[in-house]
């Protein structure tokens, strides 16, 4: 898989974030180091978790100072341990120091989710697979979605106009099947995605023959019966089947033998505590 997310993405993301940190003036703290003054440091992962975020390290120390030069030593979706030395960088210590903050928190953040979404995966031991939702940070969606791929699971759609999702509110004065009939008529080709949160809701989707259907906040038990109705396979292939809602890392297990597809979660993006990655620097 691709686990580093578009050139586009992290030049923008990595250029806003710089203009929040260098805007007005310039690292004042850093332009007090005399010129000339270079230094040799490492990237080091401080605890334990699956690396993402390295273009954007990159792209951070480049947009900085394009003479700074980055060696790796390992690359998005590796498992890293604690005083793993994971990159070296060599150039002006005023410019290292300039972009230092900025590579970090990409890199702490991003290897953070792709950590949280490595231990859901370990969780299911790979009966069942592990979906991202639109749970994202604002501005940094295509970032994050990767680091998710990073840890191992797999990308829901990027958004509004990836694929049809009706929920509840979607579905305000008509039936599932008169939204996925007059989606099929104006969207064919896309897919169709019925969010249930009760049995009916589900025959209903059934019949219909949306391409997907989200378990909604069900229990395993509830999931189980569900599937019954959903089946194993249809004539023209059953729908794909997603349970999603309140599931965690305690509970994810109970949902991998109850039939289902994927397991979904906001949790990977908007809840994983960062990793904790340092520089060490030596002055030369």
């Amino acid at each position: 898989m691709n686990f580093h997310p578009p050139k586009m993405y992290v030049r923008n993301a990595v250029e806003r974030a710089l203009a929040e940190d260098l805007a007005p003036l310039g690292d004042m703290t850093s332009g007090m180091i005399p010129d000339g003054l270079m230094t040799e440091a490492q990237i080091v992962v401080r605890g334990v978790g699956h690396l993402a975020g390295c273009m954007c390290a990159t792209e951070a120390f480049r947009q900085v100072d394009p003479d700074i030069e980055l060696t790796w030593h390992a690359d998005d979706g590796e498992a890293v341990g604690p005083m793993q030395k994971i990159a070296d960088v060599r150039g002006p210590l005023k410019t290292v120091l300039m972009a230092e903050r900025t590579a970090l928190n990409f890199m702490g953040h991003l290897s953070g989710i792709a950590t949280r979404v490595a231990q859901f995966i370990d969780a299911v031991d790979g009966q069942i697979g592990v979906w991202d939702t639109r749970k994202t940070t604002p501005g940094l969606r295509g970032l994050e979605k990767a680091a998710v791929r990073a840890g191992g699971g797999r990308n829901h759609r990027g958004n509004l106009s990836g694929w049809l999702m009706f929920k509840d509110n979607h579905l305000t004065g008509m039936t599932i099947g008169e939204a996925v009939a007059r989606a099929r008529d104006e969207w064919p080709g896309r897919t169709l995605h019925v969010e249930c949160d009760r049995m009916d809701q589900v025959e209903q989707a059934v019949a219909a023959h949306a391409d997907a259907i989200l378990l909604d906040n069900m229990s395993p038990d509830e999931v189980r019966e569900c599937m019954k109705i959903i089946g194993d396979k249809r004539p023209d292939g059953r729908p794909i089947v997603e349970a999603s809602g309140g599931i965690t890392i305690e509970t994810i297990a109970s949902y991998a033998g109850t039939g289902v597809d994927y397991v979904s979660s906001g949790s990977l993006t908007n809840s994983a505590p960062v990793l904790d990655i340092g520089l060490d620097i030596e002055v030369r």
